[in-house]
């Protein structure tokens, strides 16, 4: 019998879906240094490389993309079995990895964490934060948080938060220099504060009323992918912002940023949570969705 070490092929594992030493350390828990040498006495061992290092990447070979798809779900169900055991012995524990953009982890997911992990300290809870519409499977999650538009049809989806809704906003300055807008399409050739995600896709605008949908693509001058300089640019007075009503709520109040055009502005299904439906979910996550259903009823309760 092969006399291989779990644990070597767990760090194998993570170095491999990462494709970053330092990444699959943290994660580890271990050093930079105690990792890559554990994986060349790993490769040793087996007799062949199983990943390609440069000084700047590091990403498995051929035989070890081969591995990865085969130790991937076993590891996953050692570690199923391993909480399964612990959540018989009255407490549910283990890893809960979840992939999440920013708005549901800023606006949605970060209330309930330390509620969640109070109620079951056992569990070890792992947020990423990331726009991409990944496979949360073959990347190692447990569960992912996307909008309902971009859900798969093989996965189950819980939802995880109430409606939620964009506004249109600007500082009073900028609707001093440029006017208040009356429609959508008041604003092509206005300055506006807008998105960009990492492949440099700028999604449009949306606003609907009475069954009609209008769609403007902002031209800027400025484009972020995070909502924390978009909020700054909107406050200084750089442009028009459309964001999640919660982001602003405050600084319209105050008065900081006037919305405007709020009935183009229609309210939408929140996030969603999304495992796959193949198999029984680990206990870490069954505990996340008990925690969730009491989370959304007290939430609902005046």
């Amino acid at each position: 019998m092969d006399d291989t070490d779990l644990r070597d092929l767990q760090a194998f594992a993570a170095v491999a879906r990462h494709r970053s030493f330092r990444r699959a350390a943290l994660e580890q828990r271990v050093s930079v240094s105690s990792l890559s040498q554990r994986m060349r006495e790993l490769e040793e061992h087996l007799g062949v490389r199983l990943l390609n290092r440069t000084t700047r990447s590091v990403a498995p070979t051929e035989a070890g993309e081969q591995l990865l798809r085969r130790l991937e779900p076993a590891l996953g169900e050692v570690a199923g079995a391993l909480s399964d055991l612990r959540e018989r012995q009255g407490r549910p524990a283990g890893r809960l990895r979840i992939n999440a953009p920013a708005p549901a982890v800023d606006l949605v997911l970060a209330p309930m964490v330390t509620p969640f992990l109070t109620r079951f300290p056992d569990v070890e809870l792992e947020i990423t934060v990331d726009i991409a519409l990944i496979d949360i499977v073959a990347q190692g999650y447990d569960a992912g948080v996307r909008y309902e538009e971009h859900l798969a049809q093989d996965m189950i989806a819980v939802p995880l938060g109430p409606p939620q809704r964009f506004v249109l906003c600007a500082a009073p300055s900028v609707l001093d220099r440029f006017g208040v807008p009356e429609r959508p399409e008041d604003l092509l050739g206005k300055p506006s504060v807008s998105t960009v995600y990492a492949s440099g896709a700028h999604p449009p605008w949306e606003f609907e009323k009475d069954g009609r949908i209008v769609r403007i693509q902002p031209g800027g001058p400025f484009h972020a992918g995070h909502t924390g300089i978009q909020l700054r640019a909107a406050l200084d007075g750089l442009g028009f912002l459309m964001t999640f009503d919660e982001y602003v709520r405050e600084h319209i109040a105050a008065g900081r940023l006037v919305a405007v055009l709020e009935d183009w502005s229609q309210s939408f299904p929140g996030p969603f949570l999304y495992y796959p439906s193949r198999r029984q979910p680990p206990a870490s996550l069954r505990a996340f969705l008990d925690f969730l259903k009491d989370w959304r009823r007290q939430a609902a309760t005046p």
